[in-house]
């Protein structure tokens, strides 16, 4: 049952980030993980207006996106904004029946 990584960001460095984002598409693509939506048009429509960048990305198993996060490789382009270039929430959750 195919997983998703919904995350929300907040850039505070734009530089700083970016080493992150640019490592992040080949470090995804290991784990089976493709790219829905990042960075586009969003409406927020309900919560509060922190976040200002959206990811949603697809995984073929909750566990290929749960080890995709705790890799390594991800870990390590991870800090870049984790030393204060931004302030990220991600979630994982996995697909089913909508009717539940």
């Amino acid at each position: 049952m195919p997983a998703y990584w919904v995350a929300r960001s907040r850039i505070i460095d734009p530089v700083e980030y970016k080493k992150y984002t640019d490592q992040v598409p080949a470090i995804i693509a290991k784990f089976g993980g493709k790219v829905l939506a990042r960075g586009g048009r969003f409406e927020i429509l309900e919560g509060p207006d922190t976040f200002h960048r959206f990811v949603v990305i697809e995984f073929p198993t909750l566990e290929a996106a749960h080890d995709c996060h705790k890799c390594e490789e991800y870990q390590a382009a991870a800090a870049f904004r984790k030393n204060g270039a931004g302030q990220v929430e991600t979630i994982i959750v996995e697909g089913g029946d909508a009717t539940h």
